[in-house]
């Protein structure tokens, strides 16, 4: 996905005035400014634990920018305030950047061979280099039965010998280390190959203008020789993760805290998008109040959100103060929007129906959903499953309401047409953390308009993605009917295969799979195959809005909102530089005065 420009802005009004400012120790005129400084401990306090830790499954914004600071990949973006540098792909364990010209990717586009920078190493006793056998290691460990990662799709649909390798591991015991680093160490992808300790060599079943991106994605960081002592992202492999960034965890205490230390192994000439200026970096979990974590925040015994964005009571505030702690990060997504359990035998399987899913469409009231996160500034509506600035995206609107605001007469009216004319009984877990109840009892009401009651249930501790709605049992029982994620791409630029192909693929449905509903369309799936083998990004992007086009008269979700991110930083904090697809700071290049 792809954000058009970032953004600090300011002015929108209307909205109540609710934190009240806080007294501060040490002001805004007090940000710490020039060259950066190192030590000290970095404080950051939020929600919910991560659903998965393991780099192999770690699927959200929050695990994003925590393993950033101990796992790296090939190629990586640099934090940054500019937008154009923010998402720009560089190398990080890469020596360059592979091209045509410079050998790097053959005249066919089907060869990729990445020379790895020398110098870097595991944070073992002694340490020890990291090496090309280590990444292969990490691609064998995406399809891994115990914890697969829900963008094996990526690879899957792209390198050679990859999916047969997967359908292989999927017979393995679950629930055996050894099993599964039997498999790993006992079977080949063809199209990865570690040739020497510092080459790797990709071979791709077509010619693929995004596939420098997929290497750029946490999913496809090296893994330690370690790793296969442990069932992947079990609660003994979170204990012992090994690190070639700048930080190690050094204690963690599952949905309570984590406490990263500095990495003795790293070093910094041999990364160019990094910095390890703390000592320390403490994460508390278990605050569901974001107005409690903004008052922290402001008074400076904590220093950045871990997720939870700017309350939308405080907003109005800071921008008339012109806080300079405070910013408006823009980040194109797809945050929140609703999706159907298309499995789901309640309601004797309606939501399986094209026709009740489209009548549901009118039942939104956006403008509520928009005040809720901070007005129009903060989010715009949305009605086509890919965000503005992303690669396929086309301004469309299949089921317009009067002013964005729902029509529940025709919702009611399109129900009782399709043969629901007492309506429906909703199963609807929502986040417990940031504004997401807030929102959930929102669409509640829209829902109850109509006729349909929605029985919302929290759903709290990191399971929402991981043990509700990526579980393939729970959905065909009927444990939930409708919820509201959110999808921020995995990158931007040319980015179309980073939302359609993992939200409505069906053929890598399964455990981990982020088409939680479980929509199948055949002619969607010809689609990404089309745009994953176009001959040009352009081309690409036709195929992608043709299936968005689809999805929509399928009406597979209710796309809601295009959001950007309300943040701030303490006092205490220099160096705040954004890293769009974590919607946050970068941990590594904070440092404190």
């Amino acid at each position: 996905m792809a954000r058009e420009t970032l953004k600090v802005t300011a002015g929108f009004a209307g909205l109540a005035l609710g934190l009240s400012a806080c007294g501060a120790a040490g002001g805004p005129s007090d940000i710490p400014t020039g060259p950066p400084r190192d030590g000290g401990t970095l404080k950051v306090v939020g929600s919910s634990d991560v659903e998965h830790l393991d780099t192999a499954s770690a699927n959200s914004v929050g695990a994003y920018g925590l393993t950033r600071t101990f796992a790296r990949t090939l190629f990586a973006t640099k934090a940054s305030n500019d937008f154009n540098e923010a998402v720009a792909l560089q190398p990080d364990m890469a020596a360059e950047l592979p091209t045509k010209e410079n050998g790097g990717i053959s005249k066919d586009g089907r060869t990729y061979t990445v020379k790895l920078r020398k110098g870097v190493q595991w944070n073992t006793k002694p340490p020890r280099p990291v090496t090309a056998a280590d990444f292969v290691r990490g691609f064998e460990r995406l399809c891994n039965p115990a914890s697969p990662s829900s963008a094996k799709g990526y690879y899957t649909s792209t390198l050679k010998g990859m999916d047969r390798y997967c359908d292989d591991f999927a017979k393995v015991d679950a629930k055996s280390a050894q099993a599964i680093a039997d498999h790993q160490n006992r079977h080949d992808i063809d199209g990865v190959e570690a040739e020497d300790d510092h080459t790797l060599v990709f071979r791709l079943q077509k010619p693929a203008s995004d596939f420098l991106n997929l290497l750029a994605l946490q999913f496809t960081a090296a893994a330690p020789q370690e790793y296969d002592r442990y069932v992947p992202d079990s609660a003994e492999f979170r204990r012992n993760t090994v690190s070639n960034g700048p930080y190690q965890i050094t204690e963690y205490r599952p949905g309570s805290s984590y406490t990263l230390g500095r990495n003795p192994a790293w070093r910094r000439e041999t990364d160019p998008l990094r910095g390890g200026h703390v000592d320390k970096i403490q994460i508390t979990l278990g605050q569901d109040s974001a107005q409690a974590v903004q008052q922290q925040l402001e008074v400076g015994t904590a220093d950045l959100s871990w997720d939870h964005p700017v309350p939308t009571s405080a907003i109005p505030r800071l921008r008339n103060s012109r806080d300079p702690r405070f910013a408006i990060r823009d980040t194109p997504s797809n945050s929140p929007y609703v999706v159907f359990n298309t499995r789901s035998p309640n309601n004797d399987g309606a939501l399986g129906e094209r026709a009740v899913r489209q009548a549901l469409q009118y039942a939104v009231d956006r403008t509520a959903l928009i005040k809720i996160v901070g007005g129009p500034e903060i989010a715009q509506p949305l009605h086509t499953v890919i965000p503005p600035g992303s690669s396929g995206h086309a301004p469309a609107d299949l089921y317009p309401t009067p002013g964005e605001s729902g029509d529940p007469a025709r919702c009611r009216r399109l129900l009782a047409d399709a043969g629901y004319p007492d309506g429906l009984r909703l199963k609807f877990p929502y986040r417990t953390n940031s504004v997401h109840k807030l929102i959930a009892e929102s669409l509640k009401a829209n829902l109850e308009a109509c006729g349909v009651h929605a029985e919302l249930s929290p759903d709290a501790g990191g399971t929402f993605y991981a043990r509700t709605l990526s579980s393939p049992d729970r959905t065909r029982d009927g444990a939930w009917d409708i919820a509201a994620p959110g999808w921020t791409p995995d990158w931007y630029g040319n980015n179309g295969r980073s939302i359609i192909q993992p939200l409505f693929d069906s053929r890598d449905y399964g455990p981990g799979s982020t088409n939680y509903g479980g929509y199948d369309n055949f002619q969607v799936n010809g689609l990404i195959d089309a745009a994953l083998t176009a001959p040009e990004p352009s081309h690409a992007a036709g195929y992608w809005r043709l299936a968005d086009q689809k999805i929509m008269e399928d009406a597979a979700i209710i796309p809601l909102l295009n959001r950007a991110q309300p943040i701030f930083h303490s006092s205490r904090v220099g160096g705040a530089v954004f890293l769009p697809t974590t919607a946050g700071y970068d941990y590594t290049r904070v440092w404190l005065g």
